[in-house]
């Protein structure tokens, strides 16, 4: 079972994440990106990959895509908060 982020684990998971562009969201316990490609079909093609990624791993983004860009805010809902999961994806997103 998945467990929300404990103050001693946080910061090693989110600094790293925090320092290439994710951000807190106001009021919630969820980090927020946007990425930005070349053009729709870009950014279409890297949503499927994304996509892919989080059905395997059963956790999927709040996005949203327009043209070029993309915005994924990452938070769990079952543990009401960010937790392993949500670093994970991010860290997958990014890779992609």
């Amino acid at each position: 079972m998945t467990e929300k982020l404990s103050a001693e684990t946080r910061g090693p998971l989110l600094d790293p994440l925090l320092e290439n562009g994710w951000a807190m969201v106001e009021g919630r316990d969820a980090i927020i990106k946007t990425y930005k490609f070349d053009d729709f079909a870009d950014a279409f093609g890297w949503m499927t990959r994304a996509a892919i990624w989080a059905e395997k791993w059963n956790h999927h983004p709040e996005w949203s895509n327009v043209y070029n860009k993309v915005t994924v805010t990452l938070t769990t809902h079952d543990v009401d908060g960010l937790s392993t999961l949500d670093a994970k994806l991010a860290r997958k997103m990014d890779g992609l």
